[in-house]
């Protein structure tokens, strides 16, 4: 059998190719990205990233949130999902339970560190069905027409370049494809997104609010989106003024 400390050092060396190709996130003058100088910035501040758990997994699992959350959303058998943002793996590992061995995960954060733990946990539990990804702070790296439901949880506030993030989301849903965000309705500063500012940013760039349902066991709302029509050429998105 093969330890986990194994485990984890394999798991950690195949993910050093991904990490050693990643762009930098900032430019050394502290200018945005190269890459989303095309699009609007933001109008609001971002949320520093202060940890990867927004609670403990025993608290939230007494309150059922992820069950609750995945029951919403219409996570079925099967499915292919976009976990964005993963951090330590809570909705990592119970959504992998939830699509099935028929199904698949594509769990993603732009932390390397927060890469090389959810390496070692998917390891460690044996999780066939879950894929890791390096993502960027303006743009998921999602593969084309290839997930049923993309879910945000708790980290919509920390993204950097909402309008590029977004933009380049759009192609990797499948038809019928939904994004899922948990957040709460509060200032960004404290680390929610107000509810107006997200469908505002979402619209901006082509999709449509699908529901709301308030989520307070999950800390705020629970928003569904799909897209809508073409998406705008970077140029023409109108930029969303922070309530």
């Amino acid at each position: 059998m093969v330890g986990a400390g194994v485990r984890s050092a394999l798991a950690v060396l195949a993910l050093l190719p991904l990490l050693g190709g990643c762009d930098m996130p900032w430019d050394g003058d502290g200018e945005r990205v190269r890459t989303a100088r095309e699009f609007p910035p933001a109008d609001r501040p971002v949320a520093p990233t202060v940890s990867t758990k927004w609670s403990t997994e025993e608290a939230r699992d007494r309150v059922n949130e992820a069950e609750d959350v995945m029951d919403s959303a219409d996570v079925r058998k099967g499915m292919t999902v976009a976990d964005i943002g993963a951090g330590d793996g809570y909705y990592t590992v119970r959504l992998a339970t939830r699509v099935g061995p028929g199904g698949r995960v594509l769990a993603q954060d732009i932390l390397p560190e927060a890469i090389e733990r959810l390496a070692d946990r998917v390891a460690r539990d044996r999780l066939d069905n879950v894929s890791i990804k390096l993502g960027a702070v303006d743009d998921p790296r999602l593969p084309i027409d290839s997930f049923d439901r993309v879910f945000m949880v708790h980290m919509y506030h920390e993204i950097e370049e909402p309008y590029a993030f977004l933009w380049r989301l759009r192609p990797a849903l499948r038809e019928g494809g939904q994004v899922i965000v948990v957040d709460g309705d509060r200032p960004i500063a404290q680390h929610g997104t107000p509810f107006r500012l997200l469908v505002c940013e979402f619209e901006a760039v082509g999709y449509k609010l699908l529901s709301y349902d308030d989520k307070q066991h999950a800390g705020g709302y629970l928003a569904r989106f799909v897209p809508e029509g073409k998406r705008p050429a970077p140029d023409d998105i109108q930029r969303c003024k922070n309530p």
